[in-house]
């Protein structure tokens, strides 16, 4: 059991590090104007590494950096560019918000796989939510009517792409530690950011460099927040609070872009949130000791 104070702490890093992930959409969607998805993975890819190097060096150096299971390792990092790209593309002619309501299904997308990937049973309640959740997408979407656009689908593929990530880090386990798996997901964005620099435009300015080395410094900073949450209180007082990022996207998508999202897509972005929680919960009832339940 994790004390009181542990849990306000907990609750600190989880809300400071949904908000560093938030806030390093808005820079990425500010740049994706001028670069392509791979020049802004490849240029923030260096800054990446500096919230890292403390923790390098306090775990012994660059030995704590030896992989156990290197194959899995690599595959997760190559899943988490994948995801970052369409992280990327998704804010190219969406609102924050609306792109960001859309990539949060990832929770409902992994209760829906994991049957087939993981071997988990998932009860008739998980269904209900994971079939809410998507209605709730289809509201946001609105497929057919005039404000429907084919983008809508480039976040899907994102949290499509980030559910599989999170399914290969379950099956890894926690046999390598969080810091060395960061380091080599940030080494794999680096080369496969590389790849793309052919076809890379002008060099940034100074103004483009300082939100190139915020966006990156902010999301390697925000993972370790987060994992530090998990570490300090239990995961149903704190994964909620991941939902706060969605008021804080609609707040800097209105301030800078002048974003106000419809009725629809408020309503459809509380459906796909109801069911992440819902999901949540039952998730956490299966992880408690009970009797079996035929309910799920």
């Amino acid at each position: 059991m994790t004390n009181t104070t542990d849990t306000y702490k907990g609750m600190a890093c989880m809300i400071v590090g949904i908000l560093l992930l938030a806030t390093a959409d808005a820079f990425t969607k500010i740049l994706i104007v001028d670069f392509h998805a791979g020049e802004i993975i490849f240029y923030r890819g260096f800054f990446a590494f500096l919230p890292l190097l403390p923790l390098i060096v306090r775990n012994g150096g660059v030995g704590s950096l030896r992989l156990h299971q290197p194959r899995g390792v690599w595959w997760r990092g190559v899943i988490a560019l994948v995801t970052s790209v369409f992280v990327a593309l998704s804010f190219i002619n969406l609102p924050l918000a609306e792109a960001a309501a859309l990539i949060f299904t990832s929770p409902i997308f992994l209760t829906a796989l994991s049957p087939w990937l993981l071997g988990e049973k998932v009860g008739w309640q998980r269904w209900s939510a994971v079939l809410f959740g998507f209605a709730g997408v289809v509201v946001m979407i609105q497929p057919g009517f005039t404000t429907f656009t084919i983008w809508a689908f480039v976040p899907l593929i994102a949290a499509l792409c980030s559910a599989s990530r999170d399914i290969l880090t379950r099956r890894l386990g926690v046999i390598d530690s969080a810091t060395s798996v960061m380091f080599y997901t940030s080494v794999v964005a680096l080369i496969g950011g590389a790849v793309t620099m052919p076809w890379a435009g002008p060099a940034p300015n100074a103004e483009q460099w300082a939100l190139i080395a915020l966006s990156g410094f902010f999301v390697t900073l925000a993972h370790l927040l987060i994992v530090m949450a998990l570490q300090l209180a239990e995961g149903p007082t704190v994964a909620p609070l991941k939902y706060v990022s969605l008021i804080w996207s609609a707040i800097l998508g209105y301030l800078i872009w002048g974003d106000v999202p419809g009725l629809w897509k408020v309503l459809g972005a509380l459906m796909v949130v109801a069911a992440g929680l819902f999901i949540l919960y039952r998730e956490t009832r299966m992880q408690k000791p009970r009797t079996a339940s035929a309910s799920d």
